[in-house]
Parts: structure tokens; sequence; C-alpha cells
């Protein structure tokens, strides 16, 4: 690992270079992602997603490795002397059905992990994330001159679930393939396309997802007072959860089931929450709250037996590094023009991309010092898009942005070529700011 600091943004225009080689940059790019949006893989079924995207790095001039966490991705451009600098994207898709009316709208139905069928979709922008990223590796592949280091290219599975990063981590990344001095990576979002964000506090929160059961005693509909009811106690549970959540705090019920006839009462009822916030210690209160509400309701309703919760997945909260944040906004500002960099405000959503970072090496997930990580936003939205969209001026940015679908709706879509083509520059400038200088 290098102890140089970042060296700057490069000397000559990368817009210009981007410009001149589009076609041949965005061509294969564009394909790409339309084919990975028509065949969306649920977390850790990723198979097919990592064929394509081994691929496209291959045909990108990188030395690939597969099956790294699971799925994951290895990729690794060599040049010379330099630092390291690591490139991430994800793989994955959700259990959700599309709904865009798009030509390439994904009709892919699988079975997830508790054995039910289920429609798939890129609902997220993993799709973009991983086709941009093979874009960036031939401009940079193509730009040797102007850079010296080695870039490592990341496509990781199960994002979604929080597990990937880890994942891979465990399996070695750090210590198989060169360790990085920084990390970056980019997310679309549902603002115009061509400009990037960047934040400066967390850009995701901390979170962690639960799985809970509740039990109670089958019986008659009509007789009630003979039974105990999982479903009652787990809606009980649910208000009590939302009324007692602290501000700041975020709650979420994302699966309840229970019951099999509207006539039967179900003697079992399970949860699946998500709880996000600030920092670690607000997610871990907001978790004891959860396992709080549930204890008291059951015994409250006669449960015969304590609800069983288990913390399925967490991740911290996600904070640029403070150098190479500034470094990589400065690119930004230098090949986009300073008007098309905006400030992104903390988010209540959350990432396991901090884990390739400090929270990483604090949890001993890899040896050695914190690696110094980026993130970034890129926007998704078209000009006639974003022109139709509710609210017309400058102060009705904030209508604009809830008008259109964000990110897991259903209707989600990035529009693919401005998509594509800002998240390739954003990418490319970005780790040119921190590779090294060549003879060039």
């Amino acid at each position: 690992m290098q102890e140089t600091p970042a060296r700057g943004v490069p000397a000559l225009p990368l817009a210009r270079t981007l410009r001149e080689t589009s076609a041949d940059t965005l061509a294969p790019v564009l394909k790409l992602y339309l084919d990975l949006h028509a065949h969306p893989e649920l977390s850790g079924l990723e198979e097919r997603t990592a064929a394509r995207f081994a691929a496209a790095l291959a045909a990108a001039g990188c030395t690939t490795t597969t099956g790294v966490g699971g799925h994951g991705v290895v990729g690794v451009l060599h040049n010379g002397e330099g630092p390291t600098v690591l490139l991430r994207t994800e793989l994955d898709a959700l259990p959700v059905e599309e709904d865009t009316g798009l030509p390439y709208a994904s009709e892919v139905r699988a079975t997830d992990p508790d054995g039910a069928e289920v429609p798939v979709m890129h609902a997220c922008g993993h799709d973009a994330h991983a086709a941009a990223l093979t874009g960036a590796a031939r401009v940079l592949a193509a730009l040797r001159a102007r850079w010296s280091g080695t870039v490592v290219i990341v496509g990781q599975p199960a994002e979604e679930t929080l597990r990937g990063a880890r994942a891979m981590l465990a399996d070695g990344l750090y210590v198989r393939f060169p360790k990085p001095d920084v990390v970056l990576a980019q997310h679309v979002a549902p603002f115009p396309a061509g400009l990037v964000a960047h934040g400066t506090g967390p850009m995701t929160s901390a979170s962690a997802t639960v799985e809970a059961t509740v039990h109670g005693r089958g019986g008659h509909a009509g007789m009630p007072h003979l039974a105990v009811n999982a479903a009652e106690i787990a809606a009980l549970a649910v208000a009590r959860m939302k009324s007692r959540t602290p501000p700041g705090t975020v709650l979420t019920v994302g699966t309840l089931h229970a019951g099999t006839r509207a006539n039967v009462v179900p003697d079992r009822a399970t949860l699946g929450i998500t709880v996000r916030a600030a920092d670690d210690a607000a997610v871990t209160a907001a978790v004891e709250l959860v396992r709080e509400v549930l204890r008291e309701e059951c015994e409250t309703a006669g449960s015969p037996c304590p609800p069983e919760t288990e913390v399925t997945a967490c991740a911290p909260g996600n904070v640029n590094d403070a150098r190479y944040g500034a470094v990589v906004r400065a690119a930004h500002e230098a090949e986009l023009g300073a008007g098309r960099v905006v400030v992104w405000p903390s988010s209540t959503a959350s990432e396991d991309f901090p884990w390739y970072g400090r929270a990483g090496a604090e949890e001993g997930l890899y040896e050695g010092p914190a690696v110094p990580t980026v993130y970034w936003m890129t926007g998704g939205v078209g000009t006639e898009q974003w022109s139709s969209a509710a609210g017309s001026t400058e102060a009705a940015v904030g209508e604009k942005l809830a008008s259109l679908p964000p990110n897991h709706s259903p209707k989600f879509a990035p529009e693919a070529v401005v998509t594509l083509r800002g998240a390739v520059h954003a990418m490319a400038a970005g780790a040119l700011a921190c590779l090294g200088r060549g003879a060039a």
C-alpha cells in the first residue's frame, strides 16, 4: 500500500478525451447495461451478471478473477509504480416487479432464499453502476500514458442484503489482490444526469436488519378468547415501535407474515424490520427498542414463549475521507464544471460500502491501516423527464425530486445514455485524480 498522497486532477481535460472516444466507449457500455437490466439476479445468485461483468473487464484489458466472496469479480489493471485505486460496483437486483414500460424491462422471476417465486428488477441502479464501471475501465486502459499505478475493479455481490462486502473481504480481497490506497464508488439517484453530488457528512446511514418471530396459540376465529393471535401481537408491536422511534431514526417494517385463512387464528408471525440512523449507537438503541416492544407485547398477550429476534445484517454509516474526498470533488468540478457538482444531504439509505474502509479495519475484516473511501451520487434523470416533473422553479427542486420514481420503486428508470455517459465520466475522473502521474 502506497503512503503517497493523491496526486491531484489530470493536467489535460478528460472531457475532451471522452468526447473523442465516446462512441467506442459508450456502445459496449450501453449494450451491457441493457443486457443486465433485462436479466437481473437476486442477491447471492448473480452468476450470469458476474460472468457478463467479468467478460467486459477482460475486454477492457483487465486481469480478471471470479468467485470472490460468492459471485464477486475482481479485475486488475497494472500500469507501473504508483498508488492502488479500487473502484467498486454492485451486481445484485431486488425482488421488485418492474413497471417502467421500457422495451428492455425485466420479466424475470426467480426463487428467493425462502423458496418463494418473486419478480426481479434492477430497481436501484446496480446495472448502471456495473456497466459504467466497465466503461471507466476502458477509458483508463486507453489513457495509460496519463497515469501510473494499479486499478482494482470490484463487482460485489449481495449489496442489498448488506453481506457482499464482508464476504469479499473475508475471502481475501485485500490479501489476494493489491490492497488499495483509496476505494471509490458511486450511486445513481433521481436528479439530473450529468450532475454529481458530494456530501459533507454521512452519505448513507448506519443500519441493521432484524428478523423476528412471535408465537401465539392457534384457534378458531369465532372463539378468539381461547387463542393467542400472533398476527395481532405483531400488529400491536409494529404500532408501538413506530410511536416510540426517536427523531433521527427510521424504523421500517418491510415484511410481516402470519396465518393462512381469515377464520384461523395464527400461532406464529414473522417480521422483517430495518432500522437506520446516523451512527451505530442509535442503531443499537433502535434494535433494543424492537426487542423490548416485542417482549412486552408477547407478555401482555400471554404468548406461550418469548419472541425470537436476530440481527441478520448491518452496515455502518458512510462518511467520505476528507483528503481524498476533496481531491475527487475537485476533479469533478474541473471536468464537469463547478455548477454540475452539487451538495448531497445526509441520507437514511444504507450501504455496505463502508466495510471497505475504516469500519472494516475496526471490525478486523482486514489487517493494517484503514483504507480511505469516497462515495458520491450521480444523476439518472434525463432533461425531458426533469423538465416535465412537478415544480418549475429552482425553489421547487425538492418537489421535483419527490415527484420522480425513487430507487427501489417499480417505476425507477434512469435514462440510459445520459446516465451512463455521466457515470463513466465521473468514475474515470475520480480514479485519475487519485492515481499517480506517468511520464506523460
